[in-house]
C-alpha cells in the first residue's frame, strides 16, 4: 500500500511564445498536454509501470494563461480501482513579477497501468491518511459512478440505433 504523497508532484513550466496563440494567450491544447504529462508521471510513479490515459473526465478552464506566466501543475492520485486510477490536476498561473496567482484549470484523468505485453494490470492500493485525501477519494468515487453510468447509457443507445 502506498501513500498518496509518495507519487504526488508539482511541476512548474514557464509559458513562452511557442505556447501562445495570436492573442498572446497560451493555447488550451498546450495546457492539456502538460496536464496529461504531469498526471501520467503520478500514475507511473504510483504503479512503477508504463501507463496510458484512458479518459479525461473534465477539464475546466477558469482563467487565461499569458505568455510569461509560470504554470504550476499539482497532481495527486484521488482514487484507485482494480486496473485503473484517477489522478486530479490543479493548474495555477502565476505572474512572477506581480506575484498574482490564478486558479487556471482543474482536470481529472483516468490511467491504466500496462504490463510488458500491453495488458492492464492491477493498481497498488493507496493509503488515505489526511482528511483532504479522504474527501478527494470520496468525490472521485462519485465521478467514477457517473462515468460508468454514462458508459452504460451510451451502450444502450448503440443497441437501440437502427
Amino acid at each position: 500500500m502506498k501513500k498518496v504523497s509518495d507519487s504526488s508532484i508539482t511541476i512548474v513550466q514557464h509559458m513562452t511564445h511557442q505556447d501562445a496563440n495570436l492573442a498572446g494567450n497560451v493555447h488550451g491544447g498546450s495546457i492539456m498536454k502538460l496536464i496529461d504529462n504531469t498526471a501520467g508521471i503520478v500514475a507511473a510513479r504510483h504503479t512503477g509501470r508504463n501507463v496510458v490515459t484512458a479518459s479525461i473526465d473534465r477539464l475546466d478552464f477558469h482563467s487565461p494563461v499569458f505568455v510569461g506566466d509560470l504554470l504550476r501543475l499539482t497532481a495527486t492520485i484521488n482514487f484507485v480501482g482494480k486496473t485503473s486510477m484517477e489522478v486530479g490536476v490543479r493548474v495555477e498561473a502565476e505572474n512572477f513579477i506581480t506575484g498574482e496567482t490564478r486558479h487556471t484549470a482543474s482536470a481529472y484523468l483516468t490511467f491504466v497501468p500496462l504490463d510488458e505485453h500491453g495488458k492492464p494490470v492491477e493498481v497498488p492500493p493507496i493509503d488515505l491518511t489526511t482528511e483532504d485525501e479522504k474527501r478527494r477519494n470520496c468525490e472521485a468515487q462519485e465521478r467514477r459512478k457517473r462515468r460508468l453510468a454514462e458508459r452504460i447509457a451510451e451502450k444502450q443507445k448503440e443497441v437501440c440505433r437502427p
